[in-house]
């Protein structure tokens, strides 16, 4: 299957739901993915990096960006009870399956995935947290990016693991450059996870 089905809407491909076991910060998670959505049947190791490398969220608002089927927004709000995610994807199917996984997490009430346009336009967030879509191609990447970090509250940060031959460092310098600045918080198995701040004092 093309890497671009993960990209679409609506993927083509005939949509069949694959189970994923997994074990983040200590919580065990029986998730779902599917056909035409990231990572089917798996964790994939730039998402385990982030998991391995870096602590969990304490609370607040959080964004899943580019979710998937959720993992990561829904692992942050199983580790920070405080937490209430919103998680965004382009893809349909991805937003059904992150939906569903978080109600069969009994996380209904604090994670709702939703697609981009379905976002109110004055939301803000404390923290974002992302595997993000780097093959969408860096003017996609680049215009991604700079419509969601400036939703981060004053001080907030994003946390993004990006694969080093995949323009991690570049990404890191491009990002200061925009107003952003970010610091390479870990290096492993060829992914650098990143930690990008948005300046001002947290209210």
């Amino acid at each position: 299957m093309s890497e671009e089905h993960y990209f679409s809407a609506d993927p083509s491909v005939a949509f069949q739901r694959a189970p994923v076991e997994a074990e983040v910060w200590g919580h065990p998670m029986s998730l779902v993915s599917g056909s035409g959505v990231f990572a089917q049947g798996r964790l994939d190791i730039g998402t385990s990096v982030l998991f391995r490398e870096t602590p969990p969220p304490s609370g607040g608002r959080i964004l899943d960006l580019g979710c998937g089927y959720g993992v990561i927004g829904l692992a942050c709000a199983l580790a920070a009870p405080e937490a209430v995610v919103t998680a965004v994807d382009v893809n349909q199917r991805a937003v059904l399956l992150a939906n569903e996984n978080a109600a069969a997490l009994g996380l209904g009430d604090r994670f709702r995935a939703l697609g981009p346009d379905e976002v109110a336009s004055d939301a803000t967030f404390d923290e974002i947290w992302s595997n993000p879509p780097i093959r969408i191609g860096k003017a996609a990447l680049h215009e991604l990016l700079l419509t969601w970090l400036p939703r981060l509250t004053p001080g907030g940060r994003a946390v993004m693991v990006v694969g080093k031959n995949l323009g991690a460092d570049s990404l890191q310098r491009w990002l200061g450059e925009q107003g952003f600045p970010t610091e390479r918080l870990a290096s492993a198995k060829g992914f650098r996870v990143l930690q990008t701040r948005r300046p001002g004092e947290p209210a």
